[in-house]
Order: C-alpha cells, then sequence, then structure tokens
C-alpha cells in the first residue's frame, strides 16, 4: 500500500494536475470541500452511539493540565461549536462501510489492524491524547501527553513521537475537512524538548484547499503558551472513499 501511495503522489507531482485514475476526485469547488460535506464526515467519523471503546478519554495517567484543559474545550462542545473526536483502534472504525479506493486497496487481517498511536496499550505509557475539531473554522486542537515508552533523550519524548502525532492529527483535520487521506509532506521544526509526562498542545489550521490538495500548519507548544516545542506544515492529497462491497 505505501508503495502504490508513493506512486500516486509522484504522478500527481510530476504532471501537476489531476491524476486520471478512478480513484482521484474530479476538481473540487472549494465552497464544497469547506460546506455541507464536513457535516457529514463528521457524523460518519463520530457516531452518536457505538460499542467501540473510545481511547480519548481521561484516565488515570493523565497530568493535571492535561486533564484541566480537556474540560475547558469539553465545556467549549457545548456552546462554541467543537466537537471531541473519538479515537478508536483503528481507522476502519471510523470510516465503517466505506474503504480506500480500489487501486490503494490491500487484503488484512481487520481485527490484527491498530493505529500506530494507539499501538501502546498501557495507559500512560505511549500516546495519551485527544483531539477536538471545529468544522465552520477548520482548525483541531490536540491534547498530547508523552508516555515513557516515547523517550528519546532522557526524560524527554522522542521527535519521532510528536511527528507522528502531528501527522495523526494532520490526517483526522485534513479527512474532516474536505476528505484529505494521504500524506503529501511533513515539515517540522523543531524548538524544544517536551518532557516525557507532560502536555504538549497541537494548534491545527486548515490553511487551504487547492488543486485536490489540503495546505496545514501547526503549532506546537506548552498549556501557558511560554514554550513553543515545534511549529510545521503538511500536505494532503484529497480522495475519495469508496462504499466496501456486500461480499466483504
Amino acid at each position: 500500500m505505501i508503495q502504490r501511495a508513493f506512486q500516486v503522489v509522484a504522478r500527481c507531482g510530476q504532471q501537476g494536475a489531476l491524476l486520471r485514475a478512478p480513484c482521484i476526485l474530479p476538481r473540487l469547488n472549494p465552497a464544497s470541500a469547506f460546506g455541507s460535506s464536513t457535516d457529514s464526515l463528521v457524523s460518519r467519523f463520530c457516531p452518536e452511539t457505538t460499542d467501540l471503546k473510545d481511547y480519548a478519554l481521561p484516565n488515570a495517567s493523565w497530568c493535571p493540565d492535561m486533564l484541566s484543559l480537556y474540560q475547558e474545550y469539553l465545556e467549549k462542545t457545548k456552546s462554541d461549536g467543537w466537537i471531541k473526536l473519538p479515537s478508536f483502534k483503528s481507522n476502519r472504525e471510523h470510516i465503517q462501510g466505506l474503504q480506500l479506493p480500489s487501486g490503494l486497496a490491500v487484503a488484512s487481517d481487520k481485527d490484527d489492524c491498530r493505529i500506530f498511536t494507539r499501538c501502546i496499550q498501557v495507559e500512560g505509557r505511549g500516546y495519551e491524547y485527544v483531539i477536538f475539531f471545529h468544522p465552520s473554522k477548520k482548525k483541531s486542537v490536540c491534547l498530547f501527553q508523552p508516555g515513557p515508552y516515547l523517550e528519546g533523550p532522557p526524560g524527554f519524548a522522542h521527535g519521532g513521537s510528536l511527528a507522528a502525532m502531528m501527522d495523526e492529527t494532520f490526517s483526522k483535520t485534513a479527512y474532516l475537512a474536505g476528505e484529505g487521506l494521504l500524506t503529501l509532506s511533513l515539515n517540522i521544526r523543531f524548538k524544544n524538548l517536551i518532557p516525557v509526562g507532560s502536555l504538549a498542545v497541537l494548534n491545527v489550521d486548515v490553511e487551504k484547499i487547492e488543486d485536490q490538495k489540503l495546505y496545514i500548519s501547526c503549532v506546537t507548544q506548552s498549556r501557558d503558551e511560554q514554550t513553543v516545542y515545534a511549529k510545521s506544515s503538511g500536505i494532503f492529497l484529497q480522495l475519495q472513499l469508496e462504499k466496501e462491497s456486500s461480499q466483504q
């Protein structure tokens, strides 16, 4: 799948235009991408009732800053337009009934798949995070607490763990804002180290949608905004998911 995805990206870059493969969306109207389609994407992504476990809920490992800021944003979901995104163990569970375009689909055991940032199952040891999304503003805030299994320099989170967290937050934002599915580029400028067990806040904005690409930026900082941990930008390719066949 990765090889096929890079082939798609390479062809897109070489041609400087839309791909002719049927899995690529026709040229989209930006107003449409930012309009009513967002509501349907959010509705599918955030089911009102489900038996699936939501990993983006408070647990005993969360630090006081993480808990208090979570409560602040939870209050904003009641009147300020923010939505708390659930986080299931696999992206398949977020898009039930849909699948990647046929050109990118691969056969695999669905029971044995787990999204990378949910691969460490022990609470507090790996990625503790929750994402809030604002549909009309097309922005997200991710509260991220790296655990000791993500250590790089002694006592601090590995830079790769923050990169993965950025990519995960970007991807959810890109999908909900305009069906962005594949990362074309991710650029990061690291500024400071994140202490293990502390809170880092990722502020993510969709800058524009152009030529079937979503341009996204992020500033990661401490809760008091006094320390910037990293600044990043990413480009995501718009792809339309297909309905799963009844035989699957």
